[in-house]
């Protein structure tokens, strides 16, 4: 199988997830999540004209004044009756403007002396000055979010005020990370000879804590064909299955064949990347597998590119892959070979530069990198100032 470019992989496994199951939540519970129906407002906002500013409900035609003021109108009350010719009520902030007002006169420019109120400055500019208007931001029926579109912050405050205490979306996803080789151990415990932590587990569990996602670490997996298949047939249950290690060719990189005899199907399983080259995608039942380099760096960054858009997909994005953006560069870059390179690196000023040292395997660099560098196959050397596609990190 020829290795396909990192845009066709990351359709493909975008490809192999379904939609999950619609369910109501309460807005507290919706965020990061994707709506899963159209939201449209039921009720009108603002449902009343409403003030804008602190000062005193006037009809306009009646400036310059005098007027008298006659009560007071606060948010969430009213004056209680109309104004009458020559009345003016205090008003607040978000209070409903009284029956027969059409303007505000905010109190900087108001002169107030017992019930007597007049203009102290210019006044209001025009009719309806400093006032919100009913349906000014939306009415009653208007489409407020549609299907597909993340829950943000900013959204599920609009479905609050559109009348909506609950919104319809897909269930979060189990996804289950395995571990594979017989040289890791578990963080924290004594490591002896070439033995080493497993660090992609609790490195893959940090990179989708921003997601709506349920992660089960399933361990560490030892390198013998019967555990692994049996792991695999374990974690069937879960949505995604993310392996690390053991996606390469060699004698001890079990994971295709254990694959295979769990009954999995693979779609791929090598890309024209670096680092990250050994990534496969497959299905077991109802679950996708990922199958990601062992080497952390490596794990990191094909996590960083992959997984995101499969689990945007099976949330109901709208657009679940990821939209390219770019930076200038801030020093030479060599030219590329037949892969797409993947160099770490950080801003410097407005622009970017990779950090000294590409080692797959240097951690300390990773950490210290804020955004990946993309650079195509066979791109010719790239100049200072030149654009470059980034990919951002937490």
């Amino acid at each position: 199988m020829s290795l396909l470019s990192v845009a066709e992989a990351q359709a493909r496994i975008a490809a192999l997830g379904t939609l999950l199951p619609i369910e109501s939540v309460p807005l507290v519970e919706a965020a990061g999540r994707w709506a899963a129906e159209n939201i449209a407002a039921v009720r009108t906002q603002p449902a009343a004209h409403l003030s804008a500013m602190d000062g005193y409900a006037i009809r306009f035609a009646e400036l310059p004044g005098p007027w008298r003021v006659v009560g007071e109108s606060a948010a969430g009350s009213g004056l209680g009756r109309p104004l009458e010719a020559g009345e003016a009520a205090r008003i607040f902030t978000g209070a409903p403007m009284p029956e027969g007002a059409d303007t505000v006169l905010i109190q900087e420019d108001a002169a107030r002396d017992g019930a007597s109120l007049t203009l102290a400055r210019e006044g209001p500019p025009a009719k309806g000055a400093h006032v919100r208007q009913r349906g000014s931001d939306f009415m009653a029926g208007a489409a407020l979010i549609t299907a597909g579109a993340r829950l943000t912050p900013a959204r599920i405050a609009l479905a609050a005020i559109g009348g909506h205490g609950r919104v319809a979306v897909r269930r979060r996803p189990r996804i289950a990370l395995l571990s594979t080789g017989d040289e890791l151990v578990t963080p924290g415990m004594p490591t002896e000879g070439a033995r080493l932590p497993a660090s992609n587990a609790p490195m893959l569990a940090a990179s989708l804590s921003g997601f709506p996602v349920h992660v089960e670490d399933r361990g560490i997996v030892p390198d013998r064909l019967e555990a692994l298949v049996q792991a695999f047939r374990d974690a069937a249950d879960c949505d995604v299955i993310v392996t690390t290690g053991g996606a390469s060719v060699g004698d001890h990189d079990l994971v295709r064949p254990a694959l295979h005899a769990a009954g999995a199907s693979l779609d791929f399983w090598r890309v024209a990347m670096k680092p990250g080259k050994p990534l496969m995608a497959g299905k077991l039942g109802d679950a996708v597998v990922v199958g990601l380099p062992g080497n952390p760096v490596s794990a990191f960054v094909t996590a960083s590119l992959f997984l995101p858009p499969l689990i945007a997909t099976i949330l109901g994005a709208a657009d679940p892959l990821p939209v390219p953006r770019t930076a200038p560069l801030a020093a030479p870059l060599p030219p590329t070979g037949a892969r797409a390179e993947y160099l770490r690196g950080r801003w410097q000023g407005g622009a970017v530069e990779p950090l000294d040292g590409q080692d797959s395997a240097a951690l300390a660099m990773l950490a210290a990198a804020e955004l990946l560098i993309v650079r195509p196959p066979h791109a010719p050397a790239a100049a200072a100032g030149e654009m470059a596609a980034i990919v951002t990190l937490a």
